[in-house]
């Protein structure tokens, strides 16, 4: 939708001029790919960076109001990130298709392709949003919400649900920029977003006294607002692209079907974070505590390394639509080598700044220590976890959704047993991230074999 978005790939290559190129990149080619990956990762990585700041300036302002408060949106925060980890498919599956669509050289099939990826948002929004309402309380109790602490949550939930449709509706608005191979526009929406979301919050909260209910309200209008821009942003293209702004039932049931096995993916991959975090509760109050401060460090790496796969996600689909397989598989390995040389720097980093960054999170001196060692564990699986990330968006991009689903139930068979058997066979809290690095290794493997196969090189506008 913005003019500056890069063009599509070549045509493809003679076969017989191809290999060569793949195996043996010019240093030209190889700076081709490395800008065409750097241009779309860095501000991805800034969209990542700032989407959480909006429950981490919530947190930040409601923190001023009291403990019970701030527990109180601390229970609602993880049941919201829940809800947007699982849909985050709308993004993933979008990105995708509306890649393809581009490589093919079909930009106003793309841009409808997206408008039926918003369609089937908007469409799974109602029922989420009429469930998070009716069912607040008993969410609230799930996570463990205190007594004093459980109505301040349920209130976030309610206000919160309102904003569910415009949330996802941004989840697919963003894949629809990302398959355009334009990360810029997301990244100064998500900006605006938490400029807003900071403003109104402290006008709410404070200057009209509306406590936990005006730090709900002022999100949910900031998500509001967020979706506006988008939605502007897609009527400018699909006026100049003649697209029509109709629901597609076809469309959006090619969606559902791209999307359906990135979500049972997903919902792997989070029963994985669940069972941790109940694992780690039940060994004691330092070690949660530790444990927690460990999967904030944690995520927040994650968050670099996806930058990476965003670009893939958005490169793949370009080169696979344009039947360009030699060109994908080369940007592909590139992104891998990215993967890799991230991992090892995060890793490093992890490691040797532990005395600036671990005093911040905790003053209690056995927290430090249960802190430190699970950070060398973290450290440890970083140069696994860059690859890992990496060809998780190369697959993303291919529309490879099965075997990624495939891959994440098989990771869960190896990592549940492992989680389960920690509290009885009394490994501890460095037992249980040795689980989490079994994790990294077992998605390693079945996806570096995945990408050896090259059965993920589907060529073509759609993916059959």
């Amino acid at each position: 939708m913005t003019d500056g978005a890069p063009t599509a790939p070549p045509t493809p290559r003679a076969p017989g001029s191809a290999k060569p190129q793949v195996e043996r990149p010019s240093g030209a080619e190889r700076r081709r790919h490395d800008r065409e990956i750097l241009a779309l990762a860095v501000p991805a990585f800034g969209a990542l960076v700032a989407e959480p700041l909006f429950l981490l300036g919530d947190s930040a302002i409601v923190g001023h109001l009291g403990t019970p408060q701030l527990a109180g949106v601390g229970v609602a925060g993880t049941a919201l990130s829940t809800l947007a980890g699982l849909f985050v498919f709308l993004a993933y599956a979008t990105t995708a298709a509306v890649a393809r669509r581009i490589g093919a050289g079909d930009r106003r099939g793309a841009v409808q392709q997206g408008i039926d990826g918003i369609w089937l948002a908007l469409l799974l929004a109602a029922p989420v949003a009429l469930l998070t309402a009716l069912l607040a309380p008993q969410l609230a109790h799930l996570l463990g919400a205190s007594p004093t602490a459980a109505h301040y949550a349920v209130d976030y939930l309610r206000i919160s649900a309102l904003g569910l449709p415009p949330m996802l509706m941004v989840l697919a608005a963003t894949g629809v920029l990302r398959g355009l191979q334009d990360t810029r526009t997301p990244l100064l929406v998500a900006v605006a977003g938490f400029t807003g979301n900071l403003l109104l919050n402290v006008g709410l909260v404070y200057g009209a006294g509306l406590g936990v209910a005006g730090s709900a309200t002022g999100t949910v209008l900031a998500q509001y607002g967020m979706a506006g821009c988008y939605l502007a942003v897609v009527l400018r293209g699909a006026r100049r692209e003649r697209a029509t702004l109709r629901p597609d039932a076809t469309g959006i049931r090619a969606c559902a079907r791209a999307g359906g096995p990135l979500l049972l993916r997903t919902a792997c991959l989070r029963a994985v974070l669940v069972l941790a975090t109940a694992v780690a509760a039940r060994l004691g109050d330092r070690e949660v505590a530790a444990h927690q401060i460990a999967m904030a460090l944690w995520s927040f790496l994650a968050y670099a390394l996806d930058a990476i796969a965003i670009a893939g996600q958005a490169i793949i689909g370009r080169y696979l639509g344009a039947g360009d397989r030699a060109g994908a598989r080369a940007q592909a390995r590139r992104m891998v080598q990215w993967g890799l040389a991230a991992g090892v720097l995060l890793g490093l980093l992890v490691v040797l700044a532990r005395p600036l960054y671990v005093p911040l999170f905790t003053a209690d001196p056995a927290v430090r220590a249960q802190l430190s060692a699970v950070l060398l564990l973290v450290a440890l699986t970083e140069p696994a976890a860059g690859p890992v990330f990496v060809l998780d968006g190369v697959l993303t991009g291919a529309g490879d959704g099965a075997y990624l689903a495939l891959a994440m139930l098989g990771t869960l068979a190896v990592f549940a047993p492992l989680a389960l058997a920690v509290v009885p066979l009394g490994w501890g809290l460095a037992g249980l991230w040795w689980a989490m690095n079994a994790v990294m290794l077992t998605r390693c493997a079945f996806l570096v074999g995945r990408l050896r196969t090259g059965r993920w090189l589907v060529t073509g506008a759609v993916r059959a």
